[in-house]
């Protein structure tokens, strides 16, 4: 059960209603996490501004959601979890990899570097190691990438914080952060 309110978009005032009315007009739906991030319009706001901002990044959707995925894990955010493998596999990954993501790594050698990467700045709180960057541009990033990485860290980190606080209702087909690949 949701510990904190999630707004209803049509009852909404203000500029949580603006904001609430654009999330919709953009995916066509009203996610339950924007709902509760609009009980402080300036948190969806912020949402809203950093992930418009890193979806001009570098890295394609598929590699996004990967790092969404692997932090979603990280963290135990059944929510995330759900909503990113949801999207994941509206980008026709499939479902074996997915719950490779969500377990930080990937068939791709590439993409498995950056979720081990990525994995090594959650675990540490960003207290990574020089060998940590080094297996990071070994494994192809360059210091923008690698920037780029923590980032998308940080936004995923800020998700998945608010909904294991809010026990955020969701609203997508459920996949929980502690799967692991049949035997």
């Amino acid at each position: 059960m949701a510990r904190l309110q999630q707004i209803d978009p049509n009852t909404a005032t203000g500029k949580a209603k603006d904001l609430l009315d654009g999330v919709k007009a953009k995916l066509g739906v009203v996610p339950n996490l924007t709902k509760v991030m609009a009980n402080q319009p300036a948190v969806l706001e912020a949402y809203l501004g950093i992930t418009g901002a890193l979806n001009e990044g570098s890295f394609d959707a598929k590699t996004r959601e990967a790092i969404a995925l692997s932090v979603a894990g990280a963290n135990g955010c059944d929510y995330c979890s759900s909503a990113h493998g949801y999207i994941s596999r509206s980008l026709k990954v499939d479902e074996d990899e997915i719950v490779r993501r969500l377990n930080g790594a990937s068939n791709d050698p590439q993409l498995n570097g950056l979720l081990t990467f990525v994995g090594r700045v959650v675990e540490s709180a960003g207290q990574v190691s020089d060998a940590d960057i080094q297996a990071a541009r070994d494994a192809g990033l360059d210091d923008g990438a690698i920037a780029e990485a923590v980032a998308h860290v940080a936004a995923n980190v800020f998700t998945n914080y608010l909904n294991n606080v809010a026990h955020t209702d969701i609203d997508f087909p459920l996949l929980r952060s502690g799967t692991s690949l049949a035997a």
